[in-house]
């Protein structure tokens, strides 16, 4: 099988963006050329074109031969009888009578090489003269062709100046705009064919990465987008399907957990040793705890919550509140009101995290809420001891827990902040912490501004 023959047995996708690419270039070549010749030809009517171009060169010898021929008394009338509104003849017994510009060299020599083998003469002289020639802005701007007959008479053949009224430099960057017009036509035209499906796989798949059941998105557009899409719906159902059996797996251990911790308590119920009896109790109790915050931070059911537009400022004022009942209060700044498109439950969650730890490690806790170019800004800050640099990252690892936080009753299992930076990535945002220069920690949560 010939190299040839291979080609077209294979079967080419028709639709690509490699394709468009192609046809985008070649239509908007074409189109230029055409724009261009179009114009040129308006130019060649309009934009005061040499004479040699304007086809009277012909007309105007078959004319002279005619008028030559004829008798002198018949030669004015014969003039005036070819004679139209875009083209006079005249003739004149004497060259002087005519009004004509100064010219240094009126001679038409590139007509004269065509008009002199059409008078079948080649001693004849002829002159000619440009609407340019005339002074600017004069009214009587012709083109004039001037023939000498052999009895010293002239005939004059007169065109009307025909123009735009613009110079070269103006005609040129007509041409040049014409050009870019055509190209951006044709690329805006190609372009959308490929930005449409490349905006929907992205908004699917930001869809996807607030929601967890988004559903697949609609294969559209060249072919290798429409791969590209089938590639990421393939990776979102996996990917689904492993949430699914990791909630199934994650509800079996915590019930077969649960139950040997029950069983422990009930046959410590037995210990006669009061005080191995709460040594005990205690550990079953931290166990309960650590497994509950472990399955509560790999489940995360607040992950699992549809997207939906909700008012920022007023979650935080709600739960700020709810501090304020506990006797705990904490200052705020920011807008009474603030639509953000997101997973409220999460970020109520996140929020608690923050404020439970500038609560327990610190003093004076504050919220800050601000926004500007496209970006939500949420500040935590308290006025406790602050954090060694060396651990302002390592804080977000899971069950990480500093030396001052180890105790049980008040440090935690080391989850909160490692649960609360998953569902701030999850958002799209980022979160850091950083001392303060006055003492204590500025938590930053920063969360992109999403159109629901």
């Amino acid at each position: 099988m010939s190299w040839l023959q291979r080609v077209r047995a294979r079967n080419w996708p028709q639709d690509t963006v490699a394709r468009w690419i192609a046809l985008t270039i070649i239509l908007a070549m074409l189109i230029s050329l055409a724009l261009n010749g179009l114009f040129i030809q308006l130019a060649g009517v309009w934009a005061r074109p040499p004479l040699t171009e304007i086809g009277l060169l012909e007309k105007i010898a078959a004319i002279t031969r005619l008028i030559d021929a004829a008798p002198v008394p018949l030669r004015k009338q014969l003039a005036q009888a070819v004679s139209d509104e875009g083209f006079t003849a005249s003739w004149h017994l004497d060259r002087h009578d005519l009004n004509l510009p100064a010219v240094a060299d009126p001679r038409f020599e590139t007509g004269s090489m065509v008009l002199r083998p059409l008078l079948k003469s080649a001693s004849r002289r002829i002159e000619v003269y440009q609407p340019a020639d005339w002074p600017e802005h004069q009214a009587d701007a012709r083109y004039a062709l001037l023939i000498e007959l052999p009895d010293g008479s002239w005939l004059m053949f007169s065109a009307p100046s025909r123009s735009w009224g613009l110079d070269d430099v103006p005609r040129y960057s007509i041409v040049l705009l014409l050009v870019l017009i055509s190209t951006a036509l044709v690329a805006l035209i190609a372009t959308r064919r490929l930005a449409t499906p490349l905006q929907r796989f992205t908004e699917g798949a930001r869809r996807f990465g607030t929601d967890f059941r988004a559903p697949p998105i609609e294969p559209l557009g060249p072919h290798e987008i429409r791969q590209a899409i089938l590639a990421f719906n393939a990776m979102q159902a996996q990917l689904q399907h492993f949430i699914r059996d990791r909630t199934q797996m994650l509800a079996a251990i915590s019930h077969d957990l649960r139950a040997p911790l029950t069983r422990m308590r009930l046959r410590g119920e037995f210990i006669d040793d009061t005080e191995q009896q709460q040594r005990l109790f205690r550990d079953v109790d931290e166990m309960q705890d650590m497994i509950n915050s472990a399955l509560e931070f790999f489940r995360d059911d607040a992950r699992l919550e549809p997207a939906t537009s909700f008012d920022l400022a007023e979650l935080l004022q709600t739960l700020l509140d709810d501090y304020r009942d506990q006797g705990v209060e904490i200052g705020f700044a920011g807008p009474q009101r603030m639509v953000y498109f997101g997973r409220p439950l999460g970020l109520k969650r996140v929020m608690t995290n923050l404020l439970d730890n500038a609560i327990k490690y610190g003093s004076e806790p504050a919220v800050e809420l601000s926004s500007n170019a496209g970006q939500v800004r949420i500040k935590v800050l308290d006025g406790g001891p602050g954090i060694p640099e060396a651990s302002l990252e390592q804080v977000f690892a899971p069950f990480f827990r500093l030396e001052g936080s180890r105790n049980k009753s008040t440090g935690g299992v080391g989850l909160g902040l490692s649960a609360a930076r998953a569902i701030v990535l999850e958002h799209g945002g980022a979160l850091t912490l950083r001392n303060r220069a006055r003492g204590g920690v500025q938590a930053l949560v920063v969360l992109p501004v999403q159109v629901g």
